[in-house]
Order: structure tokens, then sequence, then C-alpha cells
């Protein structure tokens, strides 16, 4: 008897054993399907964070420029008198620009004389009020690049009176992406 018992046994394990089988064979594969699945929308999610993260990027990108880590061009600290009343104030600011690429850089080191000249120029015309408020200092940055684009021969943009911005001539996009002030100490 007990070998009989032991036959039935057999016969009713081989059942179980493949029910079992295909039942973790599902869940397994179930589990790849989710993975794969979740794996495709993240780096889809990614790819769409990465194109939306800042307007101007992704116009450069669609001009058809590659896509490349911005280069900075830190340029020497610079005491400039304000145009107070009295002349007894004065700025003291360290820039640093944004630029496109390297050679851009390059570039603008055989300029860097005019341009220095330029920015003090310019930061001379400024009072204590006009730089020590935010808009003042984004007005100042954008300035800069205007004048920066005029030495260099960029294309530059302009707002009309409506606040409107066109194009003031037809040359190569402009590579100064912003103007960074590094330290910026008005007395």
């Amino acid at each position: 008897m007990s070998a009989a018992a032991t036959a039935d046994n057999a016969t009713a394990a081989k059942p179980k054993s493949k029910k079992l089988l295909f039942i973790i064979l599902g869940v397994v594969l179930l589990a790849l399907i989710g993975a794969g699945a979740a794996l495709f929308l993240l780096k889809k999610n990614t790819a769409e964070d990465e194109e939306g993260y800042e307007d101007e990027p992704v116009a450069q990108q669609s001009q058809g420029r590659p896509k490349t880590p911005p280069v900075f061009l830190p340029m020497e600290n610079m005491v400039v008198n304000l145009a107070d009343a009295g002349g007894n104030r004065f700025v003291q600011l360290g820039i640093t620009l944004q630029l496109q690429d390297a050679k851009t850089g390059e570039d603008m080191k055989v300029y860097m004389p005019s341009i220095r000249s330029a920015i003090l120029m310019l930061i001379s015309q400024q009072t204590s009020d006009d730089v020590l408020q935010i808009e003042g200092k984004n007005r100042l940055s954008k300035d800069i690049i205007r004048e920066i684009s005029d030495i260099m021969g960029y294309e530059v943009e302009d707002e009309d009176e409506g606040g409107n911005t066109k194009r003031r001539r037809r040359a190569p996009p402009n590579p100064v992406q912003a103007v960074l002030f590094s330290s910026f100490i008005v007395q």
C-alpha cells in the first residue's frame, strides 16, 4: 500500500508543479513588461525635461545649433565712478560672460580692451539708484551684451517703444548668452 500511495502522491504533485511553474513564469513576465514600460516612460519624461528646461537652449536647438555646455569668460574686476551728483559714489563689480562656445571666448580675448572700455563707459553713465534695483541690473546686463555685440559684429536685438523685439542688422547670431555678475558692490 505504501507503494500505491507514493505513486498517487507523485501523480498529484506533477500537475501542481506545472501550475506553479506557469504562475511563476506569468509573474516574472508581467514584472519584466512592467519594468520595461517604466523604463520607457522614465526615459521619455527625462528627455522632455531636458528639452524644455530653458527657453533659450530650445530655441538654439531648433535653429540647428549643437547643444554644448556654455563657456564662461571671467573679466577682471572693475571699479567705476557712478554718475551721481557729487561724483563720490562708485561701483566695484566682477563680470563673467556666458558664451556659446570656446571659439567665441578666444575671439573675444582679442577685442577685450575695447569691450572693457565700452563696459566702463556704459557703467559710468549709471546712477547708484539705477544699479541698486534688480531692473537696473537686468537692463545693465542687456546693455553690456548690446555693447559687446556691437564691437564683435554680432546680431543685436533692440526693443522698440511698444516693447517688441526687433533685429537691428543682419549678422551671425549672438553667441553671448548672458552677463553674470560675480560681485556687485556700490559705495
